[in-house]
């Protein structure tokens, strides 16, 4: 027997050939695909209206909340999380470990923990909320609500997914710009910034995708206007199962488009 079939002998489970061991890995696995596609299945199964019922009014101002705050969500974690990935990244200083803490903090906590947090600091009995209110902002009945909510919960995975495609890169390549006579800023803009580009794209989808189907945090501290999360889980209280049809519609379709998009990016989130 050669070395390299006694390493094979080695790692193979006692008792079972290589093609029952894959069998075992492939029927595990399977498990849980069908765990997963069951309920799209069952969900398409059961669309009886639902055609009619994508334009019904409450519907429609759902999907316009959400679309003009998942967007805005995203834009605010992208100018300032990536400039702290990239510092998380690329720097060493008293305090980071704590920092990335609480970055990584809102991803582990129940969102709805995080709209109660949310409130101690923005609602109306304390200082910025009394602050808005005076300059006639509501934070708790609106849009500036929504997108603080979604930003609290959503930003930390661009920050997150940023910060390892900037690890990613090579730090020589930086020193060599840095040579030539390239500033921070320019060197971060004209070499960090497009190789890390693929990661920064992926985490921008990712926020999307969570700030567009957040619900706990987004019901907390701003109920009204209603989001799509918020607006299903209105109508399922209110009609059951077949009355959340057509916003659950909505909300696939976008999830599936960002799928589509992350599927694109391809390597950087795999």
């Amino acid at each position: 027997m050669s070395v390299v079939d006694a390493a094979r002998d080695d790692r193979s489970w006692p008792g079972t050939t290589a093609v029952s061991q894959r069998s075992i890995v492939a029927l595990l696995g399977a498990v849980l695909v069908v765990y997963l596609v069951v309920p799209l299945v069952s969900f398409l199964a059961s669309g009886g209206p639902l055609v009619t019922e994508l334009g019904e009014p409450a519907t429609l101002a759902a999907v316009r909340t959400s679309l003009v705050t998942a967007p805005v969500t995203t834009l605010l974690a992208t100018v300032f999380g990536v400039p702290l990935a990239y510092t998380l990244a690329r720097y060493s200083f008293p305090g980071k470990r704590l920092v990335e803490a609480l970055v990584v903090l809102p991803l582990v906590i129940p969102p709805v923990v995080g709209g109660v947090m949310l409130l101690t600091a923005v609602g109306p009995g304390t200082l910025v909320g009394r602050a808005a209110a005076a300059v006639g902002i509501s934070i708790t009945g609106g849009y500036a609500g929504i997108v603080l909510a979604q930003t609290f919960v959503a930003g930390p995975f661009l920050v997150v997914v940023a910060r390892s495609g900037f690890a990613g890169v090579d730090p020589t390549l930086e020193r060599a710009a840095r040579s030539l006579g390239r500033g921070p800023i320019e060197t971060a803009l004209v070499v960090t910034l497009p190789l890390a580009k693929r990661s920064i794209l992926a985490g921008i989808a990712l926020t999307f995708a969570r700030a567009l189907g957040e619900f706990g945090a987004t019901m907390t501290v701003a109920y009204h206007p209603h989001s799509l999360p918020t607006r299903t889980w209105v109508a399922f209280v209110s009609g059951g199962v077949e009355a959340t049809l057509a916003p659950v519609a909505w909300l696939l379709g976008a999830g599936l488009a960002i799928v589509i998009v992350l599927q694109w990016l391809g390597g950087s989130v795999r």
